[in-house]
């Protein structure tokens, strides 16, 4: 019946299931279609999982577990507390760091000395020295190459961090300790704010009176210890707090050193690159930003092939971090950055360095100020005169040879054009040859005999004997000078002595016309040194420099003034039009006759034509000059002039070690020949201001006698002015 109300399922029915978990009919009925009105059966329940009994713990274990939980609870609550303490003092610390930092502007320049820009005789730029700074450059006027270049290698998380990276100082550790350092040793992790604290030296001035000197300085602000760290990080964050992000990365810029005396990288850019840090390439900013870890190591004027590999290295880097796209990468590290032709030539080092000693200490070795200095320098003579120099040492020397050389090339009035110190001519601060090495002058000293016996008013054609001489010195007994070939030759006129350079007649000839004499002209000339006091001066006894020597020549060639060779021509502060000071020639009084200087010209113009100074003789181009060698071979000297310029050259051993087949009259001689060939190339060429001597008159005759079959009267011997003093001097009268 539909009135009927639905019975529930008995309980039997709710749990009669099939084996299956179904139950065995439709709509709530069974197979057998039986009227039972049951609805669907549960399914059977899963069987509960026995549970594992809890296995005891070990009672020791469990109370050592405690005891490390409690130890590590207590260490926790403590290290937690202590570092929100530290932080707390370390912001409060760097909060009032901050406040006594000075403005940006205030801290760009960090040099304790200026700079020394010089340039060449046509104005041109060629070498530096001091600090150099170039001018202030800031984030966002530099180019964003050289920007993501410095960011890339030094601190990737720069604009990220607040001063400090825990994550960098970890990994730094891990690095050192992994190499075997200690864990302060190596890497530092320090940040581009840390090490620009650095470069602030943590806000301690450069005080000269505390510190010997500048390096010593720098090397105590680089220290790392661990007391130094953390006033460090402190003083980090209190830059961060003062400063934004670029105006650090600005301070960074302007301070760092970056190799060849740079201070900053538009120094550094314009030194290396000849242009603006803003307009630098990838390729460039690289080798830039690849100077910071070792400048000079990695100074591409030192060796460009690693400066080169070094910025690859950084390119990569940029490409990883997104500054630079693949295309961009390739172009970079298939074209390397390249010096520009200033930085690669490194011209007139020795140069440079002569005139930095030369020049007011307070204005060049140690200016304050930043200086722009003329200079006499002529770079085309300076290149020729270093390839002569090396292509006689590649032609005639043996590979390994130690032998050292020098050149000086200068003009009449002691203008120094060109400047060779020694065989590397790509230096800065080398030992210089040409005007510290202390050398004897041997035969290059007889001119100076001659020129006094010719201001007395002899003739180069005037004689002497070429015969044997023992002298009896005071204190060192008799001493026989004798000729290099150790031969005589009898009489000889003055002017083939010179041209053989004989030394019996050289000795006579300065003790005839007075050794005071020959000391006092030399001197006169420019030769500085102690000159030996005995008959041995006209030997070249005596030591002087190459630059003494070339400096006394071109007194002779100018007409017998005096010389002091000089190669600074104005002195000028930078921003400044007007110069502090100039020099405009080198010529000072007159020492000997100019018709004297003239005849001495033409005397030694026949070394080159006729005599020992062969190997110098140019085609097409009259010189003149003479060789000069010292006992043992130790020295060997050409010193000579056109009549445009004078140039020397001495060889030798820095030891002193005795030559080995060289004259002054051979390498010597082809090394100058080779500079005046280059320095002439162009050129037209003038005569030699030179005065040959009369010829001597003829013997005046008697008048014949009136008488038939008489004799002629004998004329008299005419005896010149040398011959007389000779006589007097030794007692033959």
């Amino acid at each position: 019946m539909s009135g009927t109300k639905k019975r529930k399922p008995l309980v039997a029915e709710r749990r009669h299931t099939s084996k299956s978990g179904r139950t065995t009919g439709q709509s709530g009925r069974t197979r057998s279609g039986g009227a039972g009105s049951g609805g669907g059966r549960k399914p059977p329940r899963k069987p509960q999982a026995r549970r594992t009994p809890r296995r005891k713990r070990n009672p020791l274990v469990a109370a050592i577990t405690g005891l490390f939980y409690w130890i590590w609870r207590i260490v926790w609550g403590v290290f937690w507390r202590l570092g929100a303490i530290a932080a707390i003092l370390i912001i409060g610390i760097s909060a009032y760091v901050s406040l006594t930092l000075p403005p940006v502007d205030d801290i760009l320049d960090g040099r304790a000395r200026g700079s020394v820009t010089m340039m060449d005789r046509d104005g041109s730029v060629y070498a530096w020295r001091g600090d150099q700074f170039g001018g202030v450059v800031t984030a966002e006027s530099v180019s964003p190459n050289l920007k993501n270049a410095i960011i890339a290698t030094e601190d990737k998380r720069f604009y990220r961090h607040f001063g400090v990276s825990p994550r960098g100082i970890a990994s730094a550790i891990r690095i050192n300790m992994r190499e075997g350092r200690g864990p302060l040793e190596g890497h530092g992790g320090s940040t581009l704010t840390q090490q620009t604290a650095k470069l602030l030296c943590l806000g301690v001035p450069y005080d000269p009176t505390v510190w010997k000197n500048e390096t010593e300085y720098e090397a105590d602000c680089r220290r790392t210890t661990l007391w130094r760290k953390a006033k460090e990080a402190v003083y980090s964050v209190a830059m961060e707090m003062k400063y934004s992000k670029d105006e650090i990365l600005t301070i960074y810029m302007n301070r760092a050193y970056l190799g060849e005396g740079t201070r900053g990288f538009e120094a550094a850019s314009q030194l290396y690159f000849g242009k603006s840090a803003a307009e630098v390439s990838p390729a460039e900013g690289a080798m830039l930003a690849g100077l910071l870890v070792a400048p000079t190591r990695y100074a591409p004027t030192n060796n460009l092939q690693r400066s080169q590999d070094r910025a690859a290295t950084i390119v990569t880097l940029m490409e990883e971090q997104g500054y630079l796209t693949s295309a961009e990468a390739k172009d970079a590290l298939a074209h390397p950055a390249s010096l520009s032709q200033a930085a690669q030539q490194k011209a007139g080092g020795y140069f440079a360095d002569w005139v930095m000693a030369s020049g007011p200490e307070f204005l060049t070795r140690k200016t304050t100020e930043d200086v722009i200095i003329r200079t006499t320098l002529d770079q085309r003579i300076q290149r020729a005169a270093e390839d002569a120099m090396k292509t006689v040492f590649e032609e005639k020397l043996k590979d390994g040879s130690k032998v050292q050389a020098a050149i000086v090339v200068m003009s009449a009035d002691g203008a120094v054009r060109g400047m060779v110190g020694g065989r590397q001519t790509k230096v800065s601060g080398a030992f210089n040859r040409a005007t510290q090495a202390m050398r004897q002058t041997g035969s290059s000293f007889k001119p100076f005999v001659y020129a006094a016996a010719l201001d007395l008013g002899n003739s180069p054609l005037a004689t002497v004997e070429d015969t044997p001489l023992t002298i009896n010195i005071p204190g060192s007994g008799p001493w026989s000078p004798d000729n290099y070939d150790h031969k005589f030759r009898g009489t000889v006129t003055l002017a083939d002595a010179l041209k053989d350079s004989l030394n019996i007649p050289a000795v006579k000839v300065a003790q005839a016309v007075g050794l005071d004499n020959v000391r006092r002209i030399a001197s006169d000339f420019g030769i500085e040194s102690d000159l030996a006091q005995g008959p041995a001066l006209a030997l070249g006894a005596s030591e002087s420099t190459l630059i003494e020597m070339v400096g006394a020549y071109a007194g002779i060639l100018n007409g017998g003034s005096s010389v002091t060779p000089y190669g600074l021509t104005s002195l000028t502060l930078q921003g400044e039009t007007e110069p502090l000071m100039e020099i405009e020639t080198g010529i000072g009084e007159r020492v000997i006759r100019e018709p004297a200087a003239r005849e001495l010209t033409w005397m030694m113009r026949r070394v080159v034509t006729g005599g020992t100074g062969g190997r110098a003789a140019i085609e097409g181009l009259e010189v003149a000059g003479k060789t000069g060698t010292t006992q043992a071979a130790r020295d060997a000297w050409f010193v000579g002039f056109s009549a445009d310029y004078v140039a020397g050259v001495w060889m030798g051993y820095d030891d002193n070690t005795p030559l080995t087949g060289v004259t002054g009259a051979g390498l010597p001689a082809e090394i100058w020949r080779e500079v005046m060939v280059r320095v002439h190339e162009g050129l037209e060429p003038h005569p030699l201001p030179m005065l040959a001597p009369a010829a001597p008159e003829p013997v005046q005759q008697q008048p014949q006698p009136s008488y038939p079959g008489a004799a002629p009267a004998p004329a008299p011997r005419q005896e010149n002015p040398v011959e007389r003093l000779l006589k007097d001097i030794l007692g033959l009268n």
